[in-house]
């Protein structure tokens, strides 16, 4: 459902951050400079108020130990089902329906098979440029031990590759990227995200408005 905000008409969303690991500070200044209220989200109410998510970098396995507490996981798990979310490194393994090297449990909403660390390990890090469907050129693209999207489905939208293989992909409300785009200047990625999380909006609006006109 949409927060107080969006039903006032402001365009403005509330987008969290999932505030465990990795740096969530980064990814809330971008989400200032693209047009959103970032949100640290670290318990499982928080995510009642707002209207889409970004779980960040970090380290996968250690996710998923905390979220398993306190009920966490199970919040998440329904979150993800059916708000805009945007996984972004570890973020891109939670989502994807297949992890392998090894294989692990994840959110599963992303129809994608997802290798950890298959980039190499930290001295292998690097910043790439390369072509995105994103308009305005090249994008800058910071890579941190990263995963590779090795198969995605038919449902599945490339905007970036590297080597021939996806690097940052949207399936209807979800968005991945096996890169940090917090890392780098160019906000173009999280604009898109922004943009994503309004069009949710939007649909979640008309939706509550037609629904309380049958019932008036």
């Amino acid at each position: 459902m949409p927060n107080t905000t969006q039903a006032q008409g402001t365009a403005t969303p509330r987008i969290g951050v999932l505030a465990i690991q990795g740096d969530y500070d980064a990814h809330a200044q971008a989400l200032r400079e693209a047009g959103a209220e970032p949100v640290l989200v670290r318990k499982p109410e928080e995510l009642a108020g707002v209207d889409g998510l970004i779980i960040p970098g970090g380290e996968s396995t250690t996710f998923l130990k905390f979220l398993e507490r306190d009920g966490f996981l199970g919040s998440l798990q329904e979150f993800v089902r059916s708000k805009p979310t945007f996984g972004t490194c570890a973020g891109c393994i939670l989502l994807a329906t297949e992890v392998r090297h090894p294989a692990q449990a994840s959110l599963g909403v992303l129809d994608a098979t997802v290798e950890r660390n298959a980039y190499g390990r930290q001295i292998d890090s690097t910043i790439q440029t390369g072509e995105t469907r994103l308009p305005g050129g090249p994008l800058e693209m910071v890579y941190i031990r990263a995963p590779r999207v090795a198969r995605i489905g038919d449902g599945v939208r490339v905007l970036a590759e590297r080597d021939g293989f996806p690097v940052l992909v949207e399936q209807g409300h979800i968005m991945a990227a096996t890169f940090h785009p917090e890392l780098s200047e160019d906000r173009r990625v999280h604009r898109r995200f922004v943009e994503l999380v309004r069009d949710w909006m939007a649909r979640a609006s008309e939706s509550n408005r037609q629904s309380d006109s049958k019932t008036s």
